[in-house]
């Protein structure tokens, strides 16, 4: 089931992402930790060695938003080929969606889809292939934004793991149970889950197959939740396999009631469930089964594939789930098609693009794989990323995140309920980072402090520094005319970078770090004209105003970056007017991949050469 944190969201495509709900620490399930340490093991075994045939996916397939993503990530995926972190003999690609409107992930399913026939023909036929959505910029989590979702850093392994190693280790018995198809997952969620040693999960029927996971009515509202068809079977158990009648998209409380989404089982809430993404679902007696990754066999990916060929251009957002999973099932109508209530922009060919699906879809099969004992993490924001790695958390135990992780640092105390946590970094003895605190890829001097729920990413502080509480620090390496050069970008964990206005008088109601974005730009000495924003000027928003200093080393762009945040909280004057400004916006279209790569490398080798320094000095 899902997390207390994690399913409050939307993506560009109009699943919901985000939105944390209270911190209340949850009980973990020592049944799903030894089920996942299982799998992470088994993967380990399988890292930098050619795998046998079947005994992994055949293609793993990752989406950009654009070029300068796909190369980002083509880099990275290089990097860990070179220093044999993945299995080898697997075909890893990236595909980019087309230039123009943006798409959504089922936009970005059929050009895989048409990519894949072009690379392999029929061969594509007798694949196993597993398809990670990870297009997009992160808005909510920008130390993700420019090496990519799928690249997130998490707090345990050496090296350290990705998102990409857990999904490739979590997904690790799927392949050799599975028909050749594709399986459909998003970058920033984990599933979890428990079953008999001697079950292992299927996708052998044909149509398309989906994961269920037990939760609360409130979550099932921001999620798809699936009408199962009646079972005769009485006894429950972890692993059910179950026909879907139809599918509901982020339904009303009331829809789940109208179309008998709702189970009243008893049995469901004396079983270990309490990780969920509501903290009162043991007291519930009600509960829906929701949604995570789904597979499609060959035949229905042919469908969609000679579809995508006929329309030749798509003008609009596609939900891979949202669209495709609500056209199948025997009791899928066509009313879905024309609700645009949860699309953030409505193109004028979205009703007729979406009913062309139904009517192309229609009568496929949705079985559904109920896990009774699972749960679903999503690490899309910043509050669920300091929480997930800094509190007890369920996921933390179960996936043994650790709050020191492949680093020189000072001890941290395990005692308290929140603790900081420290990934690939070197930290000076005398420096402290305080609790609720996350430091990845850097290095911070003697004389830093680092105040409660901070994010530092890939940053130099060597001076003396004082990081505010609920800071965000991400140093980014430019290439700007040829030359080297940095930023850093600088806010309020909790801003909100998505936020717009469409005109600049109305930019007063942005909020940085907690205070009027009108007196942020005063206190910077900065003009409000429309230079000050890039991009779509009817579209202003922290993400494309142009604040951030471009400095010549990184040190002094991470210096600069904390002095705005400090005289924001001083209410102190810091004159940016003579400074070469860019946004986030821009940093990204500058980001030079292969420095910021080169700088986590050196980070990772001074502490591997200590830890061997150490070693010889303990031996």
């Amino acid at each position: 089931m899902r997390d207390v944190l994690g399913d409050t969201w939307k993506s560009k495509s109009g699943r919901k992402k985000g939105g944390v709900m209270a911190a209340v620490h949850v009980p973990w399930s020592p049944s799903l930790r030894e089920a996942t340490q299982r799998k992470l093991r088994r993967f380990s075994d399988l890292r930098g060695k050619p795998v046998a045939a079947g005994e992994f996916w055949d293609i793993v397939a990752i989406t950009a938003a654009d070029v300068k993503q796909e190369f980002a990530y083509k880099q990275q995926l290089s990097e860990k080929l070179k220093k044999k972190e993945l299995p080898l003999g697997v075909q890893y690609h990236v595909f980019v969606d087309p230039a123009g409107a943006k798409i959504g992930n089922g936009g970005s399913t059929f050009c895989v889809l048409r990519c894949l026939e072009k690379l392999y023909g029929d061969k594509w036929d007798s694949f196993t292939i597993l398809l990670i959505h990870s297009g997009g910029y992160s808005q909510r989590l920008p130390n993700a934004s420019a090496l990519g979702k799928i690249f997130t850093a998490l707090p345990f392994g050496k090296p350290v793991y990705q998102m990409l190693e857990l999904k490739l280790a979590m997904y690790i018995d799927f392949p050799s149970h599975m028909n050749p198809g594709i399986l459909v997952t998003c970058a920033d969620d984990i599933e979890l889950y428990g079953i008999g040693e001697s079950e292992f999960i299927r996708f052998d029927k044909p149509g398309f197959t989906a994961l269920a996971h037990p939760s609360s009515l409130i979550v099932g509202t921001t999620h798809g939740v699936f009408v199962l068809e009646p079972s005769n079977c009485l006894e429950y158990k972890d692993l059910e396999y179950r026909s879907c009648h139809r599918f509901l998209h982020k339904p009303s409380v009331e829809k789940m009631y109208q179309f008998d989404a709702v189970y009243r089982d008893g049995s469901f809430l004396q079983r270990d469930f309490s990780g969920g993404d509501t903290p009162s679902l043991k007291l519930e007696s009600e509960y829906v089964y929701t949604d995570s990754l789904f597979y499609m066999d060959h035949k229905s990916a042919r469908k969609l594939l000679a579809f995508y060929e006929e329309i030749g251009t798509l003008n609009c957002e596609i939900d891979a789930y949202g669209d495709f999973l609500q056209a199948l099932g025997s009791g899928a109508t066509v009313e879905y098609t024309a609700n645009t209530s949860n699309v953030i922009k409505e193109e004028s060919e979205l009703v007729d693009i979406r009913q062309r699906i139904f009517h192309l879809l229609k009568g496929t099969s949705l079985n559904v794989v109920v896990l009774n004992n699972s749960r679903f993490y999503h690490i899309g924001t910043t509050e669920e990323y300091l929480f997930h790695f800094t509190s007890h958390s369920s996921l933390k135990s179960e996936l043994g995140l650790q709050s020191i992780a492949f680093s020189i640092s000072p001890a941290i105390p395990e005692c308290s309920s929140n603790t900081s946590c420290i990934i690939q970094s070197i930290l000076d003895s005398r420096c402290s980072v305080s609790r609720g605190s996350v430091v990845e890829y850097s290095r911070l001097g003697p004389d830093v402090s680092v105040g409660e729920n901070c994010i530092i990413s890939g940053s130099y502080i060597i001076t003396t520094a004082v990081l505010p509480a609920n800071s965000f620090l991400c140093s980014l390496s430019l290439k700007m005319n040829g030359h080297l050069k940095y930023s850093t970008m600088a806010f309020g964990v909790q801003d909100n970078m998505k936020k717009s206005v469409r005109k600049l008088s109305d930019i007063k109601s942005l909020q940085f770090f907690g205070v009027c974005f009108l007196s942020c730009l005063d206190i910077w000495n900065l003009k409000v004209t429309e230079e000050l924003f890039s991009g779509n000027q009817t579209c202003l928003s922290l993400w494309n105003a142009r604040i951030f200093p471009v400095c010549s080393s990184l040190s002094d762009s991470v210096t600069t970056a904390i002095k705005m945040l400090n005289a924001i909280q001083n209410k102190s004057t810091l004159s940016l007017k003579n400074c070469k400004l860019l946004s986030i916006e821009e940093m990204l279209i500058y980001k030079d991949v292969e420095d910021m790569i080169t700088y986590r490398e050196q980070i990772f080798l001074e502490i591997t050469l200590n830890r061997k320094q150490s070693d010889l000095e303990t031996s």
